[in-house]
């Protein structure tokens, strides 16, 4: 949902005669909010998108823009666009996924319990980050940098033997009743059910595995490394088609940038996950407001009290998407009445208000990505 090239929305009401969000907008630029218009140069910055994790997605991260501008001019046709890529993700559903470089001292654990991940990394990178844990702060994101990229560009042959070493000794010990948490021995497995010989099966142990319920939120920063594992989300960026991967993945991988842009720095799984704020003006309104321009995103949730609702007027378009309930709703921008139900999708102009008259007896979730300079 959103005006990226190359997956432009397509507009479903007839009557309209541009057929695709990114025309209509260009047609009316004043739909945008005067403030994004300029900023974002005529352009809907956001994109807004539903996912269902059933096995992974890539482990990943996003160029900002800097590195983006860079990789778009030297390979367009891995790196489609300019732009950073900072995005958030909000549960529907229990979700899963890994992000961000794990405390150092569990890194190290890891390293300590399984051998096979030892030999990939080499002893004297694992002895350096176990040293730095303890004495050297300063020196853990470098010696964190020099481990993980050592087991990255392992060669092909030397990390499937050790793979299979690896799920070979862990079904062995799961079979024998034995506890595998030492050597995240559930989580492997399951990847490598999905990705069967897969270096990107390693980054569980490097990686922070992150759990949210409905309405939690992750926020991936720039080079912030992460793969969503399993179950629904909202999720919400900058309107941008670049990543950079490097494993469970079929597709173009680029283990070389990927290991030279990432933040190596260590931080709980706990920190991972983004706050919402109860709106002080609607109690119905939980906010998601990023350190980035971008995006806001909203999550309402209309009590089954509430018949009659409005969904504000803010400066900027909005697109709004309804996840639970049915409701009539109207718009003086609006030709006609709109009919809403779950996976309803509407694009409202800056400054245009929706009146809801809700028909489902248990009120109403809905999600609106949105631009607040």
């Amino acid at each position: 949902m959103g005006a990226h090239p190359k997956g432009d929305a397509a507009i479903r009401d007839n009557r309209i005669p541009q057929k695709t969000l990114g025309r209509w907008i260009a047609d009316n630029p004043a739909c945008l909010g005067a403030k994004v218009k300029d900023a974002f140069q005529g352009r809907l910055p956001f994109l807004f998108k539903v996912l269902s994790v059933r096995s992974a997605l890539s482990i990943q991260a996003h160029p900002n823009k800097e590195l983006a501008a860079k990789l778009h001019a030297q390979f367009p046709q891995h790196y489609p666009d300019a732009n950073h890529k900072p995005e958030m993700a909000i549960a529907l559903t229990p979700f899963e996924g890994l992000c961000g470089f794990r405390p150092v001292e569990e890194i190290a654990s890891f390293l300590r319990a399984v051998p096979e991940l030892r030999a990939l990394v080499g002893e004297v990178a694992a002895e350096q980050l176990e040293r730095s844990a303890s004495h050297d702060p300063r020196g853990v994101s470098a010696a964190l940098r020099v481990c993980f990229t050592r087991l990255m560009k392992s060669e092909k042959k030397c990390f499937v033997d050790q793979l299979n070493t690896l799920v070979q000794r862990i079904s062995r010990e799961a079979a024998e009743g034995q506890d595998t948490s030492g050597s995240n021995g559930d989580l492997l497995l399951r990847l490598h059910t999905q990705f069967p010989g897969d270096i990107g099966c390693f980054a569980v142990y490097f990686l922070n595995l992150v759990r949210l319920e409905p309405g939690e939120a992750m926020f991936l920063a720039a080079n912030e490394p992460h793969a969503y594992l399993q179950g629904d989300c909202v999720e919400c960026m900058a309107c941008s088609d670049n990543t950079v991967r490097a494993g469970l993945t079929p597709k173009f991988i680029d283990v070389l940038t990927l290991c030279e842009m990432l933040n190596y720095t260590p931080a709980p799984s706990s920190s991972k996950i983004f706050p919402a704020v109860q709106s002080p003006l609607d109690p119905s309104v939980f906010l998601y407001d990023p350190p980035v321009p971008d995006f806001t995103l909203m999550r309402i949730e209309i009590p089954s009290s509430i018949k009659l609702y409005l969904v504000s007027a803010v400066d900027s378009a909005s697109i709004l998407l309804v996840v639970q309930g049915t409701a009539v709703g109207t718009s003086t921008a609006a030709a006609s009445e709109m009919a809403l139900r779950r996976g309803s999708v509407l694009f409202v102009s800056a400054n245009e208000s929706i009146s809801l008259r809700l028909s489902s007896p248990d009120g109403m979730l809905l999600f609106r990505a949105c631009c607040l300079l």
